[in-house]
């Protein structure tokens, strides 16, 4: 008998590598619901893009639209790695209709009270898991948890900061301190997962159906990080790695850590300060932060899973 899958939530602002999230989601886990967020792209571009994905993955889970700015910042985007539209470089269809909702955080709280255990997964800024978090303290003891893409030890951003945590500090804050079970793949993490040119040609050899379209979006993700870094073998591949953190466990080491977001600092808002002192004040863990990768055998999770939706 066929073990069960996670029940996850992919909250997202796609995006290449939120595209390569859905597509392992969609074939490791149950995919209860996409919600999108304003963030790689405007909130319009993040879900006709997770709409596109949604519907070339056959999946019949709803797509909900959900903020489309930080909860007191301006929007900010990031179309020097994504292009104009999120996901630049792939011939994409349009879209099968319009969003199920623009009520992200409605969905997010109806559905984890109507099923309890479900994991939430932001991959984006966390401005839609924070409005819920806060309009809803009740889902913090219902959810199975949070497994997140964001933060790190270095910035890319800033050099304090990684995008999702930068782009809505306050909001991430609100995530690191709910109290629950919270798994972190931050960029000293997902810079271990890189789509080199020979792992794009293994997604390339694959015969027809999505492999093409989403070898050509590797390529221009790649392009762009190649481009704009002195020394990077291909783009860092985030995303999929909070997704994995869920289906297959086994790929990652990790380390429990104490983990606040900065909120302030002119030159660190949304930097993730770790408490690393040998100190008894120091207060207990809160993350479960993921430290390395098995990438090659990740990567053939990648390839299977896009194997598997390219018949």
């Amino acid at each position: 008998m066929a073990a069960k899958l996670l029940p996850i939530i992919i909250d997202c602002d796609p995006g290449h590598d939120d595209a390569m999230a859905l597509v392992v989601a969609a074939r490791h886990a149950d995919l209860v619901g996409i919600t999108t967020v304003s963030g790689n792209a405007p909130l319009d571009a993040t879900t006709r893009n997770a709409i596109i994905m949604r519907d070339l993955l056959g999946l019949a889970c709803p797509v909900h639209a959900g903020a489309n700015r930080p909860l007191t910042r301006p929007a900010q985007h990031a179309t020097y790695v994504h292009g104009k539209s999120g996901m630049d470089g792939g011939n994409l269809p349009e879209p099968s209709g319009p969003a199920a909702s623009q009520d992200a955080v409605g969905f997010i709280i109806e559905t984890c009270r109507a099923q309890e255990g479900i994991w939430l997964v932001p991959i984006g800024p966390m401005t839609n898991i924070a409005l819920a978090l806060r309009s809803a303290p009740d889902l913090a003891h219902r959810i199975a948890g949070i497994s997140l893409m964001g933060g790190g030890r270095f910035g890319n951003r800033t050099a304090a900061a990684e995008f999702n945590l930068w782009c809505d500090p306050e909001a991430a804050d609100v995530v690191f301190s709910y109290g629950g079970p919270l798994i972190m793949s931050g960029l000293d993490l997902t810079h271990q997962f890189q789509a080199t040119p020979e792992r794009i040609a293994m997604v390339r050899a694959l015969s027809g159906g999505l492999a093409p379209m989403l070898a050509d979006l590797f390529e221009f993700f790649s392009g762009t990080y190649r481009v704009r870094h002195r020394k990077i073998g291909g783009a860092p591949v985030h995303d999929p790695c909070a997704v994995m953190a869920l289906t297959h466990p086994e790929l990652f080491t990790r380390r429990l850590a104490h983990v606040q977001i900065e909120t302030y600092g002119r030159l660190t808002a949304g930097m993730a300060i770790f408490d690393d002192r040998d100190l008894k004040e120091v207060s207990d863990p809160n993350c479960d932060v993921l430290t390395g990768i098995d990438a090659d055998a990740a990567w053939q999770v990648l390839v299977e899973s896009i194997a598997h939706f390219s018949h």
